[in-house]
């Protein structure tokens, strides 16, 4: 079958699909991209002649790839898009985007054009000369943050790294960005290529099982302990392991506490629900693990914010059991390890435990169920301030939390949002709460949520974003239009980048270069009147309705309006300054500076110096 590299490319990607369960589907959903020179005689001309594999167009090639990330994300890494970009600054866009995918362990396939292969017509227009070899492009980039990278030099090559790159993606373990550089010059060329190089393909994903003598250890331990304590992570989620989970703590009673990506795998009403752990983490969920002798991590990758920079857990006697599908997580933290899928070992363990009548004592049931009454009450309270007539940004997500329904989805990323969100919002399913935190990327929210409502075929997808992250990245609101797919973004005006401002403060400096303020003239700082920027009539200006609200009643009917309209809409939410979440028995390691003019700076190290002393060292 003669056909041009990226004409194979597409036909081969057009017949990649995934199983698992016996359930079956097509892998790549579609194309996105931007052309330029650099893909637009190849992959472009390929799309345009393939009428199979949807070419979607958006506005940023950065956010394109987010939008593809969250689709992969809302489908639990069984479907997600490809991404196509011209050379140069085209195909750089796309990097950052790739460091949130292979952070997150979400599949994404990335295909920059590149430049010519054969080299006589260079220095083309946008390549980086790097004199010490005439095989490096700004492509080269793409290998730090992606899984699986090659440069197809000849049209040939595809026939092992295709095979290679949907190995990679459709694996969970290995999952994340994967990056085919393709120089523009072969893209064009013309190969005959097998006929069953184009056949179905089926990628399998198992649910692999631990060892039986493994589970049994394990369920050993935990049976051993007296103040046992589940993190519920991400893995929970894509395992579809939530039933599994519920059916563990309905027959043990252990508590489990939540990750940001694994925030819903259990409802916030349920008994054992305590709610976000960690330095977002809610009260009720960072005392018990702070005291707890038995950590059972399922599907986390424990980062910082999780373990509250290592000092939370601070029973002398605690142990960690961790099962996780990938053995690089399953033995952080010196973990005893179980390696398997979560849903799996859930069961097994279940299994085992009930067998054995395991059942945590009454006391520390006691002790759960008061602190889960306390953090409710304190939930209430932050959802009603009723601080007439300013509305805090607690109560903006209580509002926001109460109204949504079970098809619902919220998302956001960045900023002061996502920890008062992590604490706070009520969810009752893994599909409801969507918090890219990995990376923690500043313009995500937007293109995610695009990237979600594509993905959903019910509810509302509401889109939480201050103001900071709204001005770096906002045009996919015009491809929202484009695709005819509704969001309801709700922005919070804080005037500046208020999570580092407040962050600036709490380490002793004063909020440095953080405020949208005008600069003054005469001290040269950012102190003169705020940035008169009007957000509700930018939306306006970009086809989709804009709303502003400064009081509660005045975003409760902006939020009514905005669910009965047909097209997106942005609702500004003025909130008070003054009132803010407040941390809860956790701590964050930012180091502060060891010397300083400052007489609050000094002070602040020497309260550092005594916090990184609760640090473990594991």
């Amino acid at each position: 079958m003669k056909l041009t590299m990226a004409q194979a490319v597409i036909r081969y990607l057009n017949n990649q699909y995934i199983q698992r369960d016996e359930k079956e589907n097509k892998f790549i959903a579609g194309v996105w991209g931007i052309f330029g020179h650099g893909n637009v005689a190849g992959i472009g001309e390929a799309l345009e002649q393939d009428k199979n594999l949807k070419h979607f167009l958006p506005r940023n090639e950065q956010a394109m790839v987010h939008s593809a990330v969250a689709y992969a994300k809302q489908n639990k890494r069984m479907q997600t898009y490809a991404c196509t970009s011209s050379i140069g600054p085209g195909a750089t866009n796309m990097i950052t985007a790739a460091a949130g995918a292979t952070i997150n362990r979400l599949p994404v396939l990335l295909l920059p054009g590149d430049i010519f292969s054969r080299r006589n017509v260079g220095p083309v227009l946008q390549q980086l000369e790097y004199n010490r070899s005439p095989d490096v492009s700004v492509n080269d980039c793409f290998k730090p943050v992606s899984v699986f990278w090659d440069r197809i030099n000849r049209p040939e090559q595809i026939l092992f790294s295709l095979p290679e790159a949907f190995r990679i993606l459709t694996d969970p373990v290995a999952t994340g960005a994967v990056t085919l550089s393709l120089p523009q010059d072969v893209q064009a060329e013309a190969y005959d290529y097998p006929d069953h190089f184009f056949d179905k393909r089926i990628w399998d994903v198992p649910r692999n099982a631990p060892s039986e003598k493994t589970i049994i250890a394990a369920a050993n331990i935990i049976k051993n302990s007296s103040r046992p304590v589940i993190i519920a992570g991400g893995g929970v989620l894509f395992s579809d392991a939530e039933k599994s989970l519920a059916k563990v703590c309905n027959h043990t009673g252990i508590p489990v506490v939540e990750t940001q990506a694994g925030k819903g795998a259990i409802p916030w009403d349920h008994d054992q629900c305590l709610g976000a752990i960690g330095v977002t983490g809610t009260s009720a969920a960072n005392i018990i693990s702070r005291d707890a002798d038995l950590i059972i991590c399922i599907g986390t990758r424990l980062s910082d914010f999780t373990t509250a920079s290592k000092t939370l857990f601070q029973n002398p006697d605690v142990t960690f059991l961790s099962i996780n599908v990938s053995p690089f997580d399953a033995h952080k933290h010196s973990s005893v390890s179980i390696t398997g899928d979560a849903r799996e070992c859930l069961e097994k363990l279940c299994d085992i435990l009930d067998a054995g009548g395991f059942n945590i004592a009454d006391n520390y049931k006691n002790v759960i169920k008061d602190q889960k009454a306390k953090w409710d009450q304190e939930v209430d309270r932050i959802f009603n301030l009723n601080n007439k007539p300013a509305i805090s940004q607690g109560e903006v997500i209580g509002i926001l939390s109460n109204a949504m329904n079970k098809e619902d989805t919220v998302v956001c990323a960045a900023g002061s949002l996502p920890g008062d969100m992590h604490k706070l919002w009520r969810t009752v399913n893994g599909d409801q709460y969507h918090m890219e935190y990995g990376y923690s990327c500043m313009g995500y929210e937007i293109a995610g949520g695009l990237g979600i409502r594509m993905a959903k075929n019910k509810g509302d997808v509401f889109v939480m974003v201050g103001d900071g992250s709204y001005l770096m990245m906002n045009s996919e609101i015009v491809t929202s239009i484009q695709e005819n797919q509704k969001l309801i973004i709700i922005l919070i005006n804080n005037h500046g980048f208020g999570s580092i401002n407040n962050l600036s403060l709490s380490l002793g400096s004063h909020g440095f270069g953080n405020q949208y303020r005008k600069r003054e003239h005469q001290t040269g700082a950012y102190t003169g009147d705020k940035l008169p920027v009007d957000y509700a009539m930018h939306a306006r200006s970009m086809g989709i309705n804009g709303i502003k609200a400064q009081t509660k009643q005045e975003f409760e009917s902006a939020l009514n309006k905005a669910k009965k309209h047909e097209v997106s809409t942005l609702i500004e939410v003025l909130v008070d300054l003054s009132i803010s979440v407040p941390g809860y028995e956790a701590w964050w390691d930012v180091p502060v500076a060891e010397v300083s003019q400052s007489n609050k700076v000094v002070k602040v190290r020497k309260d550092y110096d005594q916090q990184i002393k609760q640090e473990r060292d594991y």
